[in-house]
C-alpha cells in the first residue's frame, strides 16, 4: 500500500479518467479510478479515499447519487469531493452543492486547475 493520499476517480469517459489518473499521479496522489457510480461506490467501500472526483453524468449510478452515497456512509462522509461537469446551470451546480459536493470543476478541465484545486484540499504530497 503506498503512503501517497488516495484518490477516487469516476468517469464513464475513459479519455477523461486517464487525464485525470496522469494529471494527479504527476502530482504524487495515488489515483483508483472507476468508469461509472457504482463501480466507484464499490471501490470506496473497499479502500476508503481521501478524496474523490466525480463525473455528474455516469451510467448506474450519477455523480450527484454517489455523492450522497458518499456522505451517508461514516468511512467516507467527510472526505472531500470535486464534481466535474459539462452542465453549468447555476441548479446543477445547486445539486451537487445540496448533494454535498465541495466544489465543482468545469469541462473541459486544465489538468493544473485540477491538481491546484485537489492540492488545495489534500496539501501538496511533494511539500512544494
Amino acid at each position: 500500500m503506498s503512503d501517497k493520499p488516495l484518490i477516487l476517480a469516476a468517469d464513464d469517459d475513459p479519455d477523461i479518467l486517464t487525464l485525470i489518473r496522469l494529471a494527479l499521479e504527476r502530482a504524487g496522489f495515488e489515483i483508483m479510478g472507476a468508469p461509472d457510480g457504482r463501480a466507484a461506490l464499490e471501490l470506496a467501500r473497499e479502500r476508503p479515499p481521501a478524496m474523490a472526483v466525480l463525473d455528474l453524468s455516469m451510467p448506474h449510478m450519477n455523480g450527484l447519487e454517489l455523492t450522497a452515497a458518499l456522505r451517508a456512509d461514516e468511512a467516507t462522509a467527510t472526505i472531500p469531493i470535486v464534481i466535474l461537469t459539462a452542465a453549468v446551470q447555476s441548479s446543477d451546480i445547486e445539486a451537487a452543492r445540496v448533494a454535498g459536493a465541495d466544489a465543482h470543476i468545469k469541462k473541459p478541465f486544465s489538468p493544473r486547475d485540477l491538481r491546484g484545486r485537489v492540492i488545495e484540499f489534500l496539501g501538496d504530497p511533494a511539500g512544494d
